[in-house]
């Protein structure tokens, strides 16, 4: 048997046995590496073992060190679409390891909560999508180790070759933005799915980084101290309670004809899945550096609209941006899905999209504006084919220069008060302004007094001209600051623009009826 095939989950949190010659869990059958880029490859031996390590005309070679681990660097190369075998041969002629029908191409990384995590099969049109799955350039690793306190060596999974039989358990969203980006470069492209539904952002940046953060650092040691006084067995008694609570409550409801109550959540289960800080960081992120990648996407941010989560997320997304990119030792093109349409009244939504939008000041990055595309009533949109199709339009023109029709809906670049007018310039115009379904909507106006009215907004151009009777002496505007905004603004290419807002007022009034 290969040995690459063995189960690792023995090695996830502990060291490798010196007996074994292994490659990284990463380096598997049907993995895709990186074009145009040095390829790192490492693995465990025993220490101070020389191996090699070949692949296609190169050969390169390594000493296991102290702990065990080895590494060699493969030269840059260009995609191939043509199988290699990956192989890796010990000094000691009976030990060998190989990972078999190796691709080159992209290789796109997708991390977040629930929204990356949902597969395809959860998507609109499974069946559809299904049929026309014969598409064995797009392979997907998914990353299935759990959450770990410190980071841990190796990953779990396997890679797998894309078919109508093995689709459905793709991400989706990592999915559709990969077969856009296949399609239109024609190279292979692998896909490595880490995520985990319900986690915040906070779980999937290095502890240390947020402790080094001064912005971050109140928020971070009073989030580490809960995690030390979280007590198991009075939460797993009174989640005990609170199940008894609900079984009574649903036997009641039944002779009514009523829907029973919505199941509690069991702590434990919540705690385990989220980790605490940097918990997701140290299992499902660390040991898949450094692989080499070509970029990341993130679908992530529902867990932190409450509780005034925006504000700390307009410095925890720049961090995760930053502090990836530092320990990857690349400057990788990242781009994220700003959160959709959802009914969760209160500015929690709006203010993570906020710095959402804001952290776009970071170099080489990207963002799908899904504000059009999401489902009031469910949190987890099914139209997942379009915010592939977004980010992908991002990938493919300023990751790598092709021609696209907008890399993104409108973004607000200044804005200038005349007279009893608001005047807002647009980036990301492609095509001229336009409002979907007839007159602009979605903008709020106030003077000093803060009384946010509902505004009459014309397009001139690249701007939008916005107004009010009742405010005759204006000082911001917003645009689509609610959780379901009815809004309408779009770019020539059809792209939404973002919401936004040209004031820091810390609450918004209810709007004026």
């Amino acid at each position: 048997m290969n040995p690459i095939h063995v189960v690792v989950s023995a090695i996830l949190l502990a060291p490798l046995s010196a007996a074994e010659l292994r490659l990284a869990t990463l380096f598997s059958d049907h993995m895709v590496l990186q074009r145009d880029k040095p390829v790192p490859v490492w693995g465990w031996a025993d220490a101070g073992e020389k191996i090699t390590v070949t692949f296609g005309a190169q050969t390169k070679t390594s000493a296991a060190n102290g702990d065990g681990k080895w590494m060699v660097k493969l030269d840059p190369m260009p995609a191939r679409a043509n199988a290699q075998k990956l192989v890796v041969q010990s000094e000691k002629a009976e030990r060998s390891a190989v990972a078999d029908d190796v691709l080159v191409g992209e290789v796109w990384l997708g991390s977040g909560q629930s929204n990356m995590a949902m597969k395809v099969s959860g998507a609109q049109d499974f069946e559809a999508e299904k049929a026309k799955a014969g598409l064995p350039l797009i392979r997907m690793f998914n990353e299935n180790s759990g959450a770990a306190r410190t980071p841990t060596a190796n990953a779990s999974g396997k890679w797998d070759v894309c078919s109508p039989e093995s689709v459905g358990s793709f991400s989706a969203t990592l999915f559709f933005f990969g077969r856009e980006v296949q399609h239109d470069l024609g190279v292979p492209v692998g896909l490595i799915n880490s995520s985990v539904g319900g986690t915040p952002i906070e779980s999937w940046i290095a502890a240390e980084a947020q402790a080094k953060s001064p912005a971050l650092k109140a928020a971070h040691e009073r989030s580490a101290a809960s995690e030390a006084k979280f007590d198991e067995a009075a939460a797993k008694e009174q989640f005990e309670k609170a199940i008894e609570r609900w079984k009574e409550q649903a036997e009641k409801a039944k002779p009514d004809g009523k829907p029973a109550p919505k199941q509690p959540l069991d702590p434990l289960v919540q705690r385990n899945r989220r980790g605490g800080p940097g918990g997701l960081f140290n299992g499902k992120i660390a040991p898949l550096i450094p692989y080499a990648l070509g970029g990341i996407v993130w679908y992530q941010g529902e867990a932190n609209t409450r509780g005034g989560g925006g504000d700390d997320y307009s410095h925890q997304l720049p961090l995760l941006v930053t502090d990836w990119r530092s320990r990857w030792n690349d400057e990788l093109p990242f781009a994220w899905v700003q959160l959709p349409n959802f009914v969760r009244p209160g500015e929690g939504w709006p203010r993570v999209r906020e710095a959402m939008l804001k952290t776009l000041n970071l170099p080489r990055t990207g963002m799908a504006i899904a504000i059009d595309i999401g489902d009031p009533k469910n949190i987890h949109p099914k139209n997942k084919q379009e915010v592939g199709h977004r980010l992908a339009l991002w990938a493919l023109g300023d990751v790598y220069g092709r021609k696209v029709a907008a890399t993104s809906g409108p973004l607000p670049a200044k804005h200038e008060v005349k007279g009893a007018d608001v005047v807002v310039s647009f980036t990301h115009t492609n095509g001229g302004l336009a409002a979907k379904g007839g007159e602009v909507k979605g903008f709020l106006i106030a003077g000093e007094d803060r009384a946010w009215k509902p505004a009459t907004a014309r397009i001139e151009g690249d701007k939008v001209i916005v107004s009010s009777a009742e405010v005759k002496v204006p000082v911001a505007v917003r645009y689509a600051w609610e959780d379901n905004p009815e809004c309408n603004l779009a770019n020539g290419a059809g792209l939404p623009a973002s919401p936004f807002r040209t004031d820091d007022w810390p609450e918004l009034p209810a709007p004026a009826q």
